[in-house]
């Protein structure tokens, strides 16, 4: 950090298990790549290339290098993973991760129905090849799958291989964890909690609002993924409580009913 500043949470640091950042790539050149890593390289655990972009992103091995020299993990969105599984590719996708030297593998099913025993096949069998992570949710809005089912399916994804589950929220922040209006399904988030490791499960939460709502929840140290690239600085001080949004939660002061009035907080 630039300077010193009392009272902050103790936040962990890489490589870490708690208080991970996924961050999404949606396209980024690789001029902006190397921005983006001399920026927020400290602050961000891995890079998802979301969906299926890397089959139509340019320089491809050239971009992956740039992370791997940040040494920031990369990996391919689980779309990728299902436009293989359902064309019955399985087989080409392993040779696409060992071709373009990838070490995390996402196994999703939000796009296509695939019996969950299926799932965790292809879990398993990945697991020996490389870190899988899991997604578990629908990207269909219309698709509510109730908490015990998304309990049931954690636990046994995790069983089958996944070093951790991901909460499925789309990069809209707008299905499977919350809902059309972006709000969270804390009724959800709080039963699976009651199962499921926090360490465990990456929540996806695009929306500034959701962030916030985790870290207010789970603490500074909360697994969060689908950050923007450009959000990432911002959600290191939400998580800091730098941020208007968490300013007073870490030092333990309510907001005056007067919002213009904040009570002064002394420390040593």
């Amino acid at each position: 950090m630039n300077y010193d500043l009392k009272n902050l949470p103790e936040r962990s640091s890489k490589p870490r298990e708690v208080g991970f950042t996924m961050a999404m790539d949606k396209g980024l050149s690789i001029r902006e790549a190397e921005d983006f890593v001399s920026v927020a390289g400290n602050h961000v655990d891995i890079v998802k290339l979301g969906w299926a972009t890397s089959f139509v992103t340019p320089n491809l091995k050239d971009k992956l290098k740039v992370f791997k020299d940040a040494g920031i993990p990369a990996y391919f969105g689980g779309t990728l993973f299902e436009a293989f599984v359902i064309r019955d590719q399985f087989d080409d996708y392993r040779r696409v991760l060992d071709q373009f030297g990838m070490t995390y593998a996402e196994v999703s099913d939000g796009s296509m129905d695939m019996p969950h025993d299926k799932k965790c096949e292809y879990i398993e069998k990945l697991s020996k090849q490389v870190t899988v992570l899991s997604e578990v949710g629908s990207k269909d809005a219309d698709k509510i799958i109730p908490p015990y089912q998304w309990i049931e399916l954690m636990q046994k994804e995790l069983q089958a291989g996944s070093w951790k589950v991901i909460g499925e929220a789309r990069e809209g922040g707008n299905v499977g964890l919350f809902r059309g209006t972006g709000e969270v399904r804390s009724g959800l988030v709080q039963e699976i909690l009651t199962k499921v490791p926090f360490e465990k499960i990456i929540w996806e939460a695009p929306q500034k609002a959701q962030q916030v709502w985790f870290v207010k929840l789970l603490g500074a140290n909360v697994n969060l993924g689908n950050i923007a690239p450009n959000e990432v600085i911002p959600l290191e001080t939400v998580r800091l409580g730098l941020r208007g949004d968490t300013f007073l939660h870490f030092l333990g002061i309510e907001r005056s009913k007067d919002s213009k009035s904040v009570p002064p907080f002394y420390a040593d």
